[in-house]
């Protein structure tokens, strides 16, 4: 399914997105580094089993947002989105680790007309990411600007 227009969504509707994706160490390692962020619990495996209370590296949350953003766009904003214009609320209840497979859902939470674009609206989004035990391990709302069906 494409993107959907601002016309055709309604508050409360969900979306359970098909698209998942299992996060590898290659996927952490390169965005941590690509991003310039040396933190040691996403980079060093020794560090992590000794000082850390998980063990283990954890994937970078910032990773986590896009991918979890990404996988969402296909049923929602794919064609039909202007801009996106923030997120709020980013939580990490839980983190992934490599090895780990995410699933997202996404949520209409807001809608209402752009007092500057008439041929937009804008939409709030509760984004919600799940491990393979289903544990929410990320949620945001995202507030895009989206197109209105053409006329």
């Amino acid at each position: 399914m494409p993107g959907v227009f601002f016309d055709d969504l309604t508050v409360g509707q969900i979306f359970q997105h098909p698209i998942r994706r299992t996060i590898t160490e290659t996927d952490n390692v390169w965005f941590t580094a690509i991003t310039h962020n040396p933190a040691l619990i996403h980079l060093d495996e020794a560090y992590c089993r000794e000082h850390t209370e998980f063990g283990q590296r954890i994937v970078n949350s910032a990773f986590t947002l896009g991918l979890m953003t990404g996988i969402s766009v296909n049923e929602t904003t794919f064609g039909t989105a202007v801009a996106n214009l923030g997120w709020d609320e980013v939580r990490f209840p839980k983190p992934l680790f490599h090895g780990d497979t995410l699933r997202v859902e996404t949520e209409v939470l807001e809608l209402r007309e752009s007092k500057s674009r008439p041929n937009a609206g804008i939409v709030v989004f509760m984004h919600r990411g799940y491990n393979q035990r289903n544990e929410l391990v990320a949620h945001c709302k995202r507030s895009g600007l989206q197109l209105k069906r053409p006329q």
